[in-house]
């Protein structure tokens, strides 16, 4: 059961998105702050750095396809996004110590990078006009504390069943001798 958990944490994720995306703009003394939630990109390194880089990545391109279908019609970008940002965060893991604090700091250091080059990308090809230290201010910091806030509340629970399910696939027959050798 564990198994399907994942992809199934990962669908929600990918549905939620959007409904948390509706309280969106924020107005704080007559300013404007957008917060775009990035709950599936989290999870997605969450399951590059405690539990496979091959499975993050082919749920980032099946996810990000899904994402570029749906919501912005530019096939490609997130599809190859999401998988690009779980194979970074695979590697930069086989270097240091994969516990709860890195992981989260690590998290957020990319979902800053995803955002950036979203925006970077979005302003070349015309979308995006609006100066960088106007997105710095009411679009990426906001939307690094709500996503921060999401994480610290979920954080724990996604490295739970990732490593669960971890267990489960080190402990399932057939695999006992899977060491990737």
């Amino acid at each position: 059961m564990i198994r399907y958990l994942i992809p199934l944490i990962g669908l929600v994720l990918f549905f939620l998105e959007p409904v948390f995306g509706l309280f969106s703009p924020l107005q704080m003394n007559g300013d404007f702050y957008y917060i775009v939630p990035r709950f599936l990109i989290m999870f997605l390194i969450f399951v590059s750095v405690y539990y496979d880089t091959k499975r993050a990545m082919y749920y980032g391109l099946f996810f990000g396809l899904l994402y570029d279908v749906f919501f912005i019609d530019i096939i490609g970008l997130y599809s190859f996004l999401y998988p690009a940002v779980c194979v970074i965060a695979g590697y930069t893991v086989k270097s240091i110590h994969r516990n709860l604090f890195i992981t989260t700091v690590l998290t957020l250091v990319l979902t800053a990078l995803f955002e950036f080059v979203l925006f970077q990308f979005f302003s070349l090809i015309g979308l995006a006009s609006m100066p960088i230290k106007a997105f710095l201010g009411t679009r990426l910091l906001p939307t690094m504390i709500a996503n921060s806030l999401f994480l610290f509340i979920l954080g724990w629970a996604f490295r739970s069943v990732i490593v669960a399910r971890f267990i489960e696939r080190q402990n399932s027959p057939g695999m006992s001798g899977y060491n990737g050798q």
